[in-house]
């Protein structure tokens, strides 16, 4: 008797923007500031930086201003050498972000201002997740769903995930294994890096090794 395959359930995050109402025009104020924020705030700026469609040379908020507001283009690189999901909380993601910015200030200790009207802005978000009406009982199906479902639902699943699973888990290659016993296709997924690609490039490179996986159980059969 076979073993009946759980659904994979699509969901969707919307986030809502809050301002902090603190900001900083220089790199001191910007490191004043992260060592007393709120994690909400850093996570905004840090994971959940792809999905607001930012340009993808940096991989974080601060990252991006350090290069485009201030022209510190050494630091930007620093900082989005970062990867978020290597830490275990959000303190320790804030102290290496921290770290970063001392070493910097230690080589360059006069630091130059942005312009007016260019200061870095501390925003936090309020998320909200629910269904998106979207159910995949096998890899056809998958396969269909992840071509239409909003970009929002790639990055819950392929991102978002990461953080509640850890491990570089995510919620596709996890579903994968367990639910389809696919092993390989799952690591295929798992392997796509979050930071080299746009969520659309995501998207394709999902489709891609599915689709590969797909066109192969149709040979077997």
């Amino acid at each position: 008797m076979e073993k009946a395959i759980a659904p994979f359930e699509f969901r969707q995050c919307a986030s809502i923007l809050k301002a902090t109402g603190e900001k900083a025009k220089n790199l001191r104020e910007l490191r004043e500031i992260i060592a007393r924020v709120s994690d909400e705030a850093i996570f905004h700026h840090t994971y959940q930086y792809f999905l607001k469609g930012h340009i993808y040379q940096y991989t974080n908020d601060f990252a991006q201003w350090a290069g485009e507001s201030l022209e510190e283009e050494a630091l930007a690189e620093h900082l989005s050498v970062i990867d978020p999901y290597e830490f275990k909380t959000m303190e320790d993601l804030r102290g290496a972000l921290l770290a970063v910015i001392d070493r910097y200030l230690e080589d360059f200790p006069e630091p130059r201002e942005a312009m007016s009207g260019d200061e870095f802005h501390f925003n936090e978000t309020i998320t909200l997740i629910f269904p998106v009406g979207i159910r995949a009982k096998n890899l056809a199906e998958f396969l269909m769903a992840i071509k239409y479902v909003d970009a929002g639902s790639i990055y819950y699943h392929f991102y978002e995930a990461r953080v509640r699973l850890g491990g570089g888990i995510d919620d596709f290659s996890a579903w994968i294994e367990t639910s389809l016993d696919k092993k390989d296709l799952a690591e295929k997924v798992r392997a796509i890096d979050p930071f080299m690609h746009s969520i659309e490039e995501i998207r394709k490179h999902i489709i891609e090794v599915v689709e590969k996986e797909a066109r192969r159980d149709m040979e077997v059969v």
